[in-house]
């Protein structure tokens, strides 16, 4: 496969920046084509740790092209500190993408407060409220961004619009001149980057170029498929990278769903397989499972082949990437959620109603761990025979080979059972 997806079978916080950083030793470009700074992407490399939560992963090698598509969201003001961070890079973004501003946070911590203890948990990144504006058809295009004259009126017009909607929130008001004075130096650095994407990709796909296409979070964060309304605001599915992007649909040609050997959340939501004992702290510790863009705890759960045949059928699934199966070393027995028992009758799939959902108990197979250190093993054949029945198991149960795993952070702590890309 040339035009590759990357996707998270779970609630994001799978590994997706690692694998894409795998993978991308042999890419001609990498694609990041929605979401913004609410997520966070780490990848390690010879020990040191790049936090990654706007720029593809792609950025950290001088031989690739990244792309920054139509379908994310992009804060200036993050953008500008990520990128004096990095150097010797190539770098294109999208004059369709939306601009997140000073507003949208504090329209999104504004909402988040008033809903009180039924908030979704936001990362209060401003995410959904630009959304929003786009959806309204009243948000600010990185064109009109970096068109100082056209940024200054509509910038103006805007402020003055949301500034009433805060003031009905007994919310602080934002002022003009401030925000268009710091914002207007960061559209001049931004703007040597912008460009038609959608007309860079197709001609790098008529060149037979080697593409990655990289989402963020996960598929059950999906604004159309995930467990609504405790979701992002767009799709991370591989079936939103056409309209994300401005390609074909048939010129993406298949797509790898990255999962953890677990289960893992951020924020409120229901999560089935959750672990409420003592050894949720150890995975949690073990695992390092602290948010990258908020350092929140993440929630711990099993592993749930439920949610992994939903994400297999919403998104479509060539090769599953086994993320952290090095974190469940030394535990002796090791669950796997195979279906949900809601009021008394057994189904295979994640109810529409989020009611339903929290009501689902899953049903669990067990089978034995292992205690054998794997973190320097090579190959599938290097595991011990319990971590390969464990792998086994989940390819019988998802319907979907495994294409790689990792055992480690490190990048040459990943190891290949399929050529995929």
């Amino acid at each position: 496969m040339r035009r590759l997806v990357i996707v998270g079978t779970q609630w994001g916080d799978e590994g997706k920046g690692k694998i894409t950083d795998y993978l991308a030793q042999n890419a001609d470009l990498v694609v990041r084509y929605q979401g913004g700074n609410n997520a966070g992407h780490t990848v390690v490399f010879d020990g040191k740790k790049y936090s990654l939560h706007l720029l593809p992963s792609g950025i950290l090698n001088p031989k690739i092209d990244n792309v920054m598509a139509n379908g994310m969201v992009i804060n200036p003001k993050a953008f500008v500190e990520e990128i004096s961070k990095v150097s010797d890079f190539s770098l294109h973004i999208s004059d369709r993408a939306h601009v997140v501003l000073p507003y949208h946070l504090e329209l999104d911590k504004a909402y988040e407060a008033l809903k009180g203890s039924k908030n979704i948990g936001t990362t209060h990144k401003g995410i959904g409220p630009t959304y929003t504006d786009k959806s309204s058809r009243i948000g600010m295009r990185v064109s009109t961004f970096i068109h100082e004259e056209r940024f200054r009126s509509s910038l103006y017009e805007l402020i003055r619009e949301k500034n009433i909607e805060l003031g009905l929130l007994k919310h602080p008001l934002l002022n003009f001149e401030a925000i268009y004075n710091e914002y207007s130096v960061y559209a001049k650095v931004m703007a040597p980057y912008v460009t038609d994407t959608s007309l860079y990709l197709n001609q790098a796909i008529e060149s037979d170029k080697k593409i990655l296409f990289e989402g963020a979070q996960g598929v059950l964060l999906c604004l159309d498929h995930g467990t609504y309304p405790f979701v992002t605001s767009s799709s991370p599915t591989a079936s939103s990278v056409p309209l994300n992007t401005g390609i074909a649909p048939w010129l993406v040609e298949g797509a790898i769903g990255v999962t953890k050997a677990y289960t893992t959340r951020v924020g409120s939501g229901p999560m089935p397989s959750e672990i409420h004992s003592e050894l949720a702290s150890h995975i949690r510790t073990v695992g390092n499972e602290f948010g990258t863009t908020t350092g929140r705890p993440r929630r711990i759960g099993w592993l749930d082949t439920v949610i992994l045949r939903h994400t297999k059928r919403v998104s479509g699934l060539s090769y599953l990437a086994v993320t952290l199966l090095d974190v469940l070393t030394g535990i002796d027995e090791l669950k796997i959620a195979i279906s949900y028992t809601l009021d008394g009758v057994e189904i295979d799939r994640i109810p529409a109603e989020i009611e339903d959902f929290e009501r689902c108990i899953p049903n669990y197979i067990t089978m034995p761990g292992w205690h054998e250190d794997i973190t320097q093993v090579k190959s599938y054949d290097d595991l011990p025979i319990n971590a390969k029945n464990y792998l086994f198991r989940i390819v019988e149960l998802v319907g979907v080979p495994i294409g790689m795993f990792s055992v480690g952070p490190d990048r040459n702590q990943t190891i290949m059972v399929k050529n995929i890309f």
